[in-house]
């Protein structure tokens, strides 16, 4: 699962080397070339040889470790268990992570102080391991020594998280921080006492309500074994599966090649989880093919970057912040997995019907015929669907977490050995083992970044100050579904401007600690405050100025990373406006459904998407002045309430617009001028 740092964005043209040829497919070596440039994850080093080698077992230990801890071979105390990892991901982020850009393409370089950092950051956290039972017993009293350590490991964990994760959260946790030093100058209900700098650093060192909190215990247990699902799922095929079923089900469609997008980054997202990864990924094919057939540069990044963004909200896996949710609520994931079903589908539909509006306005065409697989070619591949379908089976009757993603690893590990062509060879067995300690890296100093948050929360009170704060912003407001509505889109705001460059998982972790209890005070379900906040925290990876999945998709268009976010952000509109429909109708998330209840809601909204996506494409049945577009996207937002006076009046617009286009065509009038 892939993170960012901020970018400087008057400068960000230059990011992109050179645009990639139309007719070209990416190289893998082009997309990590480009990649490099704007992702801290993607700049990794280079070794070959026996370094290489070295380091690839390595990772594979490390795999073996933590499964070992969590299948129950080794039983250890949760906090032993989470100082261990995040000792050995520090270890692990000095070892493949230069301090410059520059020094990733460096063969086999590594600077002796990053092997300083690494060994001493990991040292700080086994101090931790080996005193655990006398650190335990002394009641919150440190020594001069605890306190040292808790500091160093502390300020290593930050230059850890500048080189996997970027600056962004480093600005966010450090704010943080020097809120709960300088309460006591804060004036207003925000401020508070103050506390020492030993108290801090002990506090978000050495108790499970900081760095070892709930954040690293998740991530080393349930999303690391996603993560090895995921490593093994795509060792068989599958992306490939993906693709040539998208191609069947949506090439020969008018504008194919973005719907093929859509379709191909919704299937991907059920394996990687990320935006970014799904981005890369299902780009690396799909914008090369959607420039070649006419589609400009930054509108195919658009597409495959709101896309792409769509897979951290889609059943069965959803992004690696789902796991933090269950855990947080303590609601099953297979709860919130069903709950993410319909907000998904209105997704999708309006990303789809979106690139459908665009390729009629522009006259693009489908893939050539000749290039669309035949459906029967694809039967004897789609046993690789099998471990998708185990994972939803287990999670629907009960299976815990950890155990249906281990039973579907090994599921992915027996169907792929039904065909030559998917076989798990031992290399490709192997590789997906130091795949998956690598792609935990990222996530997993995000999570520990994003725990000291939580503590410094839990520690001054900011939470319940927070929502005072926020509640009487609109105190004076007499009407409760506007006064309602003006806090959420308070919360969507504050969620975007503080997930600018960081990671999703800390950014709804941060959100679910602030502004979560916040929604449920106004009455609405905890899942459903939850998914809002979810939803909110994937919002920013396409939302300008740091748009980090259209900062992706840039990278292999060619294109501008700004304008490619703004398009990207359009195409998604949805997401930005499903979550208000949710909190004020929960049976669309299955809470105390009726079955007409689920439907009515589900059918509106989906015609009000249609209507909102219609009128920002400025197409419908033909092109759309600019007094329809409005009248379109107000029809669009009247639907998605939840008020049936509303509801009619949005129908009326929306099916009345479409009919009047149609009688339009019929009588022969020419297209209107855009």
């Amino acid at each position: 699962m892939t993170d960012h740092e901020e970018q400087d964005f008057k400068q960000e043209d230059n990011l992109i080397d050179q645009p990639i040829a139309d007719e070209q497919l990416v190289s893998e070596e082009e997309i990590q070339r480009k990649m490099a440039k704007v992702s801290k994850e993607s700049n990794t080093r280079q070794f070959s040889g026996v370094p290489k080698l070295i380091m690839r077992w390595l990772c594979v230990a490390f795999t073996l470790y933590v499964l070992i801890i969590n299948i129950g071979f080794i039983r250890l105390p949760p906090q032993i268990h989470r100082a261990s990892f995040v000792a050995l991901l520090l270890l692990y982020t000095f070892l493949l992570y230069p301090a410059r850009k520059k020094d990733g393409g460096r063969l086999n370089h590594m600077p002796w102080y990053d092997l300083v950092l690494g060994i001493v950051g990991a040292a700080c956290f086994f101090y931790y391991v080996v005193n655990f039972q006398t650190i335990v017993g002394q009641m919150s009293t440190f020594t001069t020594m605890d306190v040292i350590v808790a500091i160093v490991g502390i300020a290593i964990l930050f230059i850890a998280c500048h080189r996997v994760v970027g600056l962004p959260l480093i600005i966010v946790v450090g704010a943080f921080l020097a809120y709960a030093y300088f309460g006591r100058y804060i004036p207003g209900v925000l401020g508070h006492a103050g506390y020492r700098v030993e108290r801090i650093f002990t506090y978000l060192f050495y108790t499970t309500e900081g760095v070892i909190g709930t954040p690293i215990g998740v991530i080393s247990t349930f999303i690391f074994l996603f993560l090895l699902f995921s490593a093994f799922l795509m060792r068989t095929g599958i992306s490939t599966l993906f693709i040539d079923l998208a191609n069947v089900i949506a090439g020969r469609a008018v504008g194919g090649p973005a719907k093929v997008s859509v379709v191909v980054s919704a299937l991907e997202g059920m394996v990687s989880g990320s935006s970014i990864a799904n981005t890369v990924a299902s780009g690396s094919f799909t914008i090369p093919l959607m420039k070649r057939l006419g589609y400009e540069k930054n509108f195919a990044g658009g597409v495959e970057a709101a896309a792409s963004t769509g897979g951290q909200i889609l059943p069965p896996i959803l992004g690696a912040a789902a796991f933090l949710m269950a855990e947080i609520t303590g609601i099953p994931f297979g709860q919130i997995a069903l709950a993410a079903l319909i907000p998904a589908f209105l997704y999708f539909s309006c990303v789809f019907a979106s690139v459908h509006f665009e390729a009629k306005k522009t006259n693009l065409r489908p893939i050539p015929s000749d290039e669309i697989p035949k459906f029967r070619s694809l039967v004897g591949r789609l046993h690789l669907l099998l471990p998708l379908v185990s994972l939803v089976l287990l999670l629907a009757t009960g299976t815990t977490i950890a155990r249906a993603a281990l039973y579907s690893t090994a599921v992915a590990i027996v169907v792929s050995m039904i065909r030559k062509d998917t076989r798990l060879t031992p290399k490709k067995f192997f590789d997906a083992l130091e795949a998956a300690a690598k792609n935990s890296i990222g996530v997993g100093v995000a999570c520990a970044m994003a725990g000291m948050i939580v503590g410094v929360v839990t520690l001054t009170g900011l939470g319940m100050a927070f929502a005072t704060s926020m509640i009487s912003l609109a105190d004076g407001i007499a009407n409760d579904t506007l006064r309602m509505v003006i806090i959420l889109f308070f919360c969507l705001l504050a969620s975007i401007i503080l997930g600018l460059g960081v990671p999703t998982t800390a950014k709804y972790l941060i959100m679910a600690t602030i502004t979560a209890p916040i929604i449920v005070s106004l009455g609405v379900p905890i899942l459903a405050a939850h998914m809002f906040v979810f939803f909110a925290a994937t919002d920013a990876d396409i939302t300008p100025p740091v748009g980090l999945a259209a900062y992706a998709a840039a990278a292999i268009s060619g294109g501008s990373p700004m304008r490619t976010s703004v398009i990207a952000t359009r195409l998604a509109i949805s997401d930005f406006i499903i979550p208000f429909a949710f909190v004020f109708n929960p049976q669309m998330l299955f809470i105390e459904p009726t079955l007409m209840g689920v439907i009515q809601v589900t059918v509106t909204s989906l015609i009000g998407i249609l209507g909102v996506a219609s009128g920002l494409s400025g197409y419908l049945v033909r092109r759309l002045h600019g007094f329809e577009r409005i009248l379109l996207i107000g029809g669009g937002i009247c639907l998605i309430s939840t008020d049936i006076t509303t509801d009619i009046i949005g129908a009326v617009i929306v099916v009345g617009m479409y009919l009047l286009q149609r009688v339009q065509n019929r009588k022969g009038s020419g297209p209107v001028p855009a």
